[in-house]
């Protein structure tokens, strides 16, 4: 199949705008650029809506469906399918699976239907029910082989149809990052320290409060400050980014703990601090730690989830027990004190998740 024939639908009719939401913008954006007629289905007002029209994306726009037996938006969905002619229908929340499932096995026009995996699988679901459902699917790409894993042990969803395709990311702007003074004068740092960092709202699954209590268990031994760029869930309480300036100021080290509001150039961050931190219990994927590798940090994550492979095992940066905060208090104390740390080593592994060499994956296993 041919670019010229090629119509891909991008499936997100969310109104969050999350990870999931900006992959599957972001995604749409690369195979536009690459030539590939594309179009976001979406509801009209969303966020994705609004960025997509402010990248000259092309979007039509569908409703709110149940998560299971909405026949009559699958209806729909089929018509927005003949409506565009479309070919290729890529689908990222396990929401959204069952009314595209249902347009997939109604339509007359044929078409491919891929899940692109961001979510890990909570409970198995080898059940008739789900396995009907997944029959509909000629693909099922998973961000890293572990998840890979979990569908072949969690769904009865055909091994030869499950691929590893990394969710990817446009890296020169975190290879290209300003020097290291001059982020810290952007992000008015004192040049003079050095830094340990985590980046993202302020939210307990993202455990900015263990990272300050490992961060005080140290203080006295270390010459690093701690920095935080993140901000509250727009539209939620900041109670928790409340609770992180209290235990800041009970515990008295205002003059060693820095916030920072988010940036879009979130590369000047990584290339401010030494050390970046990926907190979080369990992240399915963690697209922080690849932008702080591709940024030279050294990195210390979560011993759970995607960091595990993402830093090879330990090859790439120090991995502690989840939640542990006196384990992750260690493994910063290794990070820091290793003079072997090779900036280059780290910079060129994470040069596979570049969004080049992701795309031409995607094509492939779609068939374009």
């Amino acid at each position: 199949m041919t670019k010229n024939n090629t119509h891909i639908a991008y499936f997100c009719p969310s109104l969050s705008w999350g990870g999931l939401e900006m992959n599957q913008l972001r995604n749409a954006e690369w195979m536009h650029n690459r030539g590939h007629k594309v179009v976001i289905l979406l509801q009209k007002g969303s966020r994705i809506h609004q960025e997509a029209s402010a990248n000259g994306i092309s979007v039509d726009f569908v409703q709110p469906h149940k998560k299971y037996f909405d026949f009559g938006k699958a209806a729909q969905l089929i018509k927005k399918i003949k409506q565009h002619n479309i070919t290729h229908l890529i689908v990222r929340d396990p929401k959204d699976m069952s009314v595209c499932s249902l347009a997939k096995s109604w339509s007359k026009k044929k078409f491919f239907l891929a899940y692109f995996m961001e979510m890990q699988i909570g409970i198995p679901k080898r059940d008739l029910l789900h396995t009907i459902r997944y029959s509909s699917f000629d693909l099922w790409s998973c961000p890293l082989p572990w998840l890979k894993k979990q569908v072949k042990e969690l769904t009865r969803f055909p091994s030869e149809k499950t691929l590893v395709i990394p969710s990817g990311l446009s890296l020169d702007r975190y290879f290209n990052a300003p020097e290291r003074q001059e982020a810290k004068t952007l992000l008015d740092l004192d040049t003079n320290k050095e830094y340990i960092g985590l980046v993202g709202r302020f939210d307990e699954q993202k455990r900015q409060l263990l990272l300050l209590e490992s961060f005080n268990q140290i203080k006295d031994k270390i010459h690093h400050d701690l920095v935080f760029l993140g901000e509250s869930t727009h539209g939620e309480s900041d109670a928790y980014f409340d609770k992180l300036k209290e235990y800041v100021r009970e515990n008295k080290i205002e003059k060693r703990v820095h916030f920072r509001p988010f940036r879009p150039d979130v590369e000047t961050f990584y290339s401010a601090i030494d050390v970046f931190v990926m907190a979080t219990k369990s992240e399915t994927f963690g697209m922080v730690t690849i932008e702080a590798m591709a940024a030279g940090c050294k990195v210390v994550g979560s011993n759970q989830g995607g960091t595990v492979e993402i830093l090879n095992h330990g090859e790439f940066g120090e991995l502690f027990e989840t939640g542990n905060a006196e384990d992750l208090s260690n493994k910063l104390m290794v990070s820091i004190a290793n003079q072997d740390f090779d900036a280059n080593a780290v910079k060129d592994e994470a040069r596979k998740y570049d969004a080049e060499i992701v795309c031409n994956k995607v094509e492939t296993a779609l068939g374009i």
